[in-house]
C-alpha cells in the first residue's frame, strides 16, 4: 500500500496547546508513524470554524453558506484514512471548539462522506473516574453509529487536570501509541 493511502489525521479539540488532549493525539500519531503512516495534526482552536446556523442550505446546494475553515478541514479529512479525534471533557461533554466542529458534520452528504471511516477517540478529563466521560463517549458512539463510522479505539485518561499530567500515566500513553500502530491496518482507500 502506498504512503498516500496511509494517512492519519489528528484533530485536537482542546484550546490548550501542549495539554493532555494534544499529548494523547500526538501519541496516537506517533504510533501510526512508527507503523508507516503519514500523519498530520490540526488544532481546532487555530481555525475559524463557525457554529451551524441550522439554515439547511447544505441540503439544497451540498455546501455550507459559511465562509470559514471548515471546507479546508473537510478536505484534509477526506484525504486521510483514519481520524484521531481528541477533546477534553468540559461539563460532561466536548470542548466548545470540538462541539462546533462536530455540529458542522450535519448535512453536506456527511453520511456518505464519513461512512466506514475508522476513528480513534482520545478523551482526557480532570475527574478521578473514567465514568465521568460516559456522556461524551455515548455522544460519540451514537454519532458514529448514525454516520456508520467505525470506532476502533477509545482512550480515556481520568485524573489529568493539569496540563501535561497525562505524562504521569505511562499505561495510557502506551495504549494511545498502540492504538496508533494498530490504526494503520485500517488505512485502506475509500471510494466516493
Amino acid at each position: 500500500m502506498t504512503t498516500e493511502h496511509k494517512r492519519v489525521l489528528g484533530i485536537v479539540g482542546s484550546p490548550r496547546r501542549g495539554g493532555n488532549t494534544d499529548i494523547l493525539v500526538d501519541e496516537v500519531l506517533a504510533g501510526a508513524a512508527e507503523a508507516g503512516a503519514q500523519t498530520e495534526k490540526v488544532m481546532l482552536s487555530k481555525l475559524d470554524i463557525r457554529p451551524c446556523r441550522a439554515c439547511e442550505s447544505c441540503f439544497e446546494t451540498g455546501k455550507c453558506v459559511q465562509k470559514d475553515d471548515m471546507p479546508a478541514l473537510l478536505e484534509k479529512m477526506d484525504q486521510s484514512r483514519v481520524w484521531v479525534l481528541g477533546t477534553p471533557v468540559y461539563w460532561w461533554g466536548p470542548s466548545a471548539q470540538f462541539k462546533v466542529f462536530l455540529d458542522r458534520w450535519f448535512g453536506q452528504g456527511q453520511v456518505v462522506r464519513f461512512k466506514g471511516r475508522p476513528v480513534i477517540l482520545t478523551i482526557p478529563l480532570g475527574g478521578s473516574d473514567a465514568s465521568f466521560a460516559r456522556h461524551i463517549v455515548g455522544m460519540f458512539e451514537g454519532s458514529f453509529a448514525h454516520l456508520e463510522m467505525d470506532l476502533i479505539a477509545t482512550i480515556v485518561a481520568p485524573d489529568v487536570w493539569n496540563a501535561g499530567k497525562v505524562r504521569d500515566h505511562p499505561d495510557v500513553l502506551a495504549a494511545a501509541r498502540q492504538a496508533g500502530r494498530e490504526a494503520v491496518a485500517f488505512c485502506h482507500p475509500f471510494s466516493k
